[in-house]
């Protein structure tokens, strides 16, 4: 008996590449509502995130420029196309697919509450039918991930240079959502820019 018979209805996750017997694991599904869920909280919070932090003497510190008056990164989250960007976008794309009808929402936070509450309220049948499922949950990791560790103070994770076999090196960190070559225009989402070839290891090979 192959594994075919003996498991018929087990393939792999579309999110992680497990083996699964729905399209999407439920913990990956859990994952996500967990993200979705704490992204209106997240951005909210980015709002006490925007002074950078007072360095000591006053704050100089021997700089030539004055400091930024604002925290740069946790600027773009809270501004179009941070946190907005992904659940917005998402969202959308979700209405045009289904022929719902898009409000007019002007103000960026009212944009991310509306696309989470979409995106949660249809989240089964996005893991049960939606063709970009794995580039939704990689964009919501990434996301939150980002808006974390700005909250919290805590350094951006290391960039680690990859191979591409067709030899350009990449550089992706661990909530990387996606990467293009840009020497053969391969498209890799998160799972597949993780699973490339760090460039020490490759060379330690040759």
């Amino acid at each position: 008996m192959n594994l075919a018979e003996a498991d018929p209805q087990s393939w792999p996750c579309a999110v992680c590449d497990k083996p699964s017997k729905t399209r999407v694991h439920a913990g990956c599904e859990e994952r996500m509502q967990a993200n979705l869920e704490a992204l209106p909280g997240l951005y909210r919070e980015l709002a006490d995130a925007l002074n950078p932090g007072r360095r000591g003497g006053g704050g100089r510190a021997g700089t030539r420029t004055a400091p930024l008056p604002c925290n740069e990164s946790a600027l773009d989250l809270r501004s179009r196309g941070g946190i907005e960007g992904v659940v917005g976008g998402w969202a959308r794309d979700l209405c045009e697919r289904e022929n719902w009808s898009i409000p007019a929402y002007q103000l960026v936070e009212a944009v991310v509450d509306w696309g989470v509450k979409i995106l949660l309220t249809n989240l089964p049948v996005i893991c049960d039918e939606h063709p970009a499922v794995r580039e939704i949950a990689d964009e919501l990791r990434s996301v939150v991930g980002q808006a974390q560790r700005i909250i919290s103070g805590e350094k951006p994770p290391r960039a680690i240079p990859v191979a591409c076999p067709c030899g350009a090196v990449l550089r992706v960190t661990i909530d990387t959502p996606g990467v293009r070559c840009y020497g053969c225009q391969t498209q890799y989402g998160h799972t597949e820019a993780l699973r490339l070839t760090p460039v020490g290891e490759r060379r330690a090979a040759a």
